[in-house]
């Protein structure tokens, strides 16, 4: 049997950051992710906070600037506010965290999957093309998704998610601003456009317990800006996912010890589905706990928990109240009022109301 100090369950930029600081902390870390390519496919709407930039330096990651948001709401009303960020290469950036944790001597392995777990012994097995192996660990980091098999392996139930469906289409001019549709078209969700370097990511997203369909309003979605002569009619490439949106897991540190980073945390924003930033925080907050408790620091996962709530969790609890608010109203009337989905959207100050 194998043994490590470290085992991480995904690499995608949680996994890859615990990955990375595990072992830049002097620790054996085994890293496997599912598909074979690191970062791909891609699901994701490929935005970053300004913030986050630091992380944006590898080659071909940064692929344009930020600078504002339009909101346009069911009246037609189109609100313009602030919102600097960055648009990435979202594969570029997960190899390049990927990259980080190889140089420090992290073992990744790619199209590699979780089959099986034992945490109360520290077991898991884990298989490839080549068969199954079984490995010791000291600590798990859980990084695999909103899916987690993880924290399923663990017993702990499934999140309540949303479906996103992505078109990537020619961009036909410069576009500085991201811009967001708030409709009953879109239930649980919101219609998007983010421009990068000359093509866009347009999507949407949908809580599948209002509606099922989300090719036909995208196909509307991607006509309208068509016609408006923002974007070419070619589709380039598409993708979709589930976004986990029901908050915070009630543990991030479950026996084993296994942490809980990201999107198998519940750390995705359940408004916006923004979840990259705190993958990436959460990840390396988990891989210097796991050092520091191999290490003989008791408190060390304790720790974690209490950083990572204290960073995100009030944030993250004021969307699910938003989205149990907006839960009431889609398909009647109400989901028709500005009023309502303004309270229930970021660029507005109702949204931080009490």
């Amino acid at each position: 049997m194998r043994q490590v100090d470290v085992l991480v369950i995904g690499l995608g930029p949680g996994g890859a950051s615990a990955a990375a600081t595990a072992a830049e902390a002097g620790r054996e870390v085994l890293a496997i992710e599912r598909n074979r390519v690191i970062g791909e496919p891609v699901q994701c709407a490929e935005f970053i906070p300004r913030p986050m930039g630091r992380y944006a330096q590898g080659e071909g990651v940064l692929q344009q600037t930020i600078t504002g948001m339009k909101t346009a709401l069911p009246s037609g009303e189109v609100a313009e506010s602030e919102f600097p960020g960055l648009m990435i290469d979202r594969a570029a950036f997960d190899q390049a965290i990927a990259e980080r944790a190889r140089a420090a001597g992290a073992e990744l392995r790619s199209a590699t999957r979780l089959v099986d777990l034992d945490p109360a012994n520290r077991r898991a097995t884990i298989a490839d093309e080549s068969g199954e192996t079984e490995v010791g660990f000291g600590v798990l980091v859980a990084a695999d998704g909103p899916h987690s098999p993880s924290a399923r392996f663990a017993g702990v139930p499934p999140q309540r998610t949303v479906q996103t469906r992505q078109y990537t289409v020619p961009l036909l001019s410069e576009y500085p601003d991201t811009d967001i549709w708030l409709s009953d078209e879109f239930p649980g969700g919101y219609g998007w456009l983010f421009p990068r370097a000359g093509v866009a990511n347009i999507g949407l997203g949908i809580d599948r317990a209002v509606d099922r369909d989300l090719k036909t309003p995208l196909e509307e979605l991607h006509a309208h800006l068509v016609e408006q002569g923002l974007v070419g009619e070619e589709i380039l490439g598409r993708t979709g996912g589930a976004i986990p949106v029901g908050g915070l897991r009630e543990h991030l540190v479950l026996d084993g010890p296994l942490l809980l980073v990201g999107d198998a945390a519940g750390l995705t924003h359940p408004i916006t589905g923004a979840g990259i930033a705190a993958g990436v925080v959460s990840g390396e907050r988990a891989g210097e706990a796991a050092a520091a408790w191999l290490d003989g620091d008791d408190e060390a996962l304790e720790d974690y928990e209490e950083d990572v709530r204290d960073q995100f969790e009030t944030s993250v609890a004021r969307g699910v109240a938003r989205r149990q608010e907006l839960d009431r109203i889609w398909r009647t009337p109400a989901a028709s009022e500005d009023a309502n989905l303004r309270r229930g959207w970021i660029a507005f100050d109702e949204y931080f109301a009490a």
